[in-house]
């Protein structure tokens, strides 16, 4: 099997860097007209922006509002908005879902792809893959791109002016990145572009939570006071770049299929991906037998900024044992990555795995 490391073209990262999009889209190349997949909040904070830098270089832009979810609807609709205003380069600007959709309708389109974050809330930005979804928030499938966006431009000015909770969810996804790479790693399964991983990918995905215990709870301290600190530039790149190359050229493994199994409750819908994504870091170690050491360890992180470390956490507290045997199906479906884990996993593993984890998240909590 050879190794295979990819990452996008170029990332761009810093106070004020959305000044700089129509410099650096020109830069490398990229075509025009422009359409921009914006969520709701990265408009009213950028349209003007965005307005400003893309015009002074030379490129004509529409604006597509973001339906909300990133299924095959809004993917089918953001094809229809740009054939009919002509974009030739796809921008997501946004949060998680913004972008996968985004990155799903330019491929769709074989056109160029930006991604703009303006939250650090997951490591989907420099990916080529899109997390699709029903209109009802329940995980469908993944999608993967020939390719990783041609820019990812990152500006820590807005991410620091928004939510704290949405930098901690980030910080959950990239919790994931080291403990399920390590696992693909060991059992020397192929990465999510069909290779195996290389010696960089398990250094980055390792100094992703080297970054996240050291600087975590001062970035959220930031992001609360709304400024921008060295501490938050380096958890933005640890959430954003690191855990993004990390879980993309590594692998994923049992968290994020407990992630897709939690969304089949509907408690969940309210909660971010990282969010279950962190929860589902506590199942994959009580899975793997981890140590007492390591699991309070996660435990400490979680709770120190903000992450769930129970059921109740996520909006599934007192959850009915029939729909909790469906999350443990639908997290052990064929082809989910958590049978990248180096045994055989079943939903009754994964039912008592569940378990066990809320119960130890409830003690630790006193």
């Amino acid at each position: 099997m050879l190794s295979v490391f990819c990452s996008p073209a170029r990332y761009t990262q810093g106070r004020g860097a959305t000044q700089s999009l129509g410099a650096e889209m020109a830069a490398l190349g990229l075509p025009g007209p422009v359409l921009i997949v914006a969520g709701r909040s990265a408009r009213k904070l950028l349209e003007a922006v965005w307005t400003r830098t893309l015009g002074d270089s030379g490129f004509e832009s529409t604006i597509h509002d973001f339906g909300g979810e990133c299924s095959h609807a809004e993917v089918a609709r953001i094809v229809a908005v740009a054939r009919a205003c002509g974009a030739q380069t796809v921008l997501g600007a946004g949060g998680g879902k913004v972008l996968d959709a985004a990155r799903a309708a330019a491929a769709d389109l074989a056109a160029p792809v930006v991604n703009c974050p303006t939250v650090a809330s997951s490591d989907a930005p420099c990916s080529a893959l899109s997390v699709i979804y029903t209109e009802e928030g329940v995980f469908q499938e993944y999608r993967f791109y020939r390719k990783n966006p041609d820019l990812v431009l990152v500006d820590t000015e807005v991410v620091a002016r928004g939510p704290a909770r949405l930098l901690a969810a980030g910080m959950g996804d990239a919790l994931a990145t080291y403990f399920e790479a390590r696992t693909c790693v060991a059992g020397c399964v192929r990465n999510m572009r069909g290779g195996a991983s290389t010696q960089s990918a398990l250094a980055l995905a390792e100094l992703c939570y080297r970054t996240l215990q050291a600087d975590g709870i001062e970035a959220v301290r930031a992001v609360r006071q709304q400024v921008v600190t060295p501490a938050l530039e380096r958890i933005v790149e640890a959430n954003t770049l690191l855990s993004g190359l990390g879980f993309e050229s590594s692998g994923l493994a049992a968290a994020h299929a407990i992630h897709n199994g939690i969304t089949a409750a509907p408690g969940s819908h309210g909660y971010y991906h990282g969010e279950k994504v962190a929860f589902g870091v506590l199942v994959q170690l009580v899975l793997e037998g981890a140590s007492r050491q390591t699991f309070d360890e996660v435990l400490r992180f979680s709770t120190a900024t903000g992450l769930p470390v129970t059921l109740a956490g996520i909006g599934c507290e007192g959850i009915e044992d029939g729909l909790l045997q469906q999350v443990a199906q639908r997290a052990t479906a064929p082809g989910e990555t958590i049978h990248n884990e180096p045994f055989e996993v079943t939903p009754a593993m994964v039912r008592d795995a569940i378990l066990a984890a809320d119960s130890a998240g409830r003690a630790f909590l006193g």
